[in-house]
C-alpha cells in the first residue's frame, strides 16, 4: 500500500492570514523589529516603537492584503520572482 502523503493539515478558510496571537505576520515582523530596537536603544524608541505599530496597523487596515510585500518591492528591499522591476512601464511576456 501506498503511504498517505497528505500528512498536512489544511487551513480550514484559504482566505483566512496565518496569526500568532492576534498579529499577522507582517505585522509581527515589524513588532518584534522595533521592539528589539526600542531595547536596544531604550528611551526615545519606545515612541517610535509605539507610533510604527499604531499607523502601520491603522493603514494596513485601509489597504489591501500584502500591503507590506508591495511596499517593500516598491522601494527594492524585496524581488519577487518572475515580476519586472517596479518602476518599468513597458514589458513582454
Amino acid at each position: 500500500m501506498a503511504a498517505n502523503n497528505f500528512s498536512q493539515r489544511f487551513p480550514q478558510y484559504l482566505s483566512k492570514p496565518f496569526q500568532i496571537l492576534w498579529f499577522e505576520v507582517d505585522e509581527l515582523v515589524i513588532f518584534l523589529f522595533t521592539l528589539t530596537l526600542a531595547l536596544i536603544y531604550g528611551k526615545l524608541m519606545w515612541i517610535v516603537f509605539l507610533a510604527v505599530q499604531y499607523f502601520y496597523t491603522r493603514t494596513k487596515r485601509t489597504k489591501s492584503r500584502g500591503f507590506l510585500k508591495h511596499v517593500l518591492y516598491l522601494l527594492g528591499f524585496l524581488k519577487m520572482k518572475n515580476y519586472p522591476e517596479y518602476f518599468q512601464r513597458e514589458f513582454h511576456e
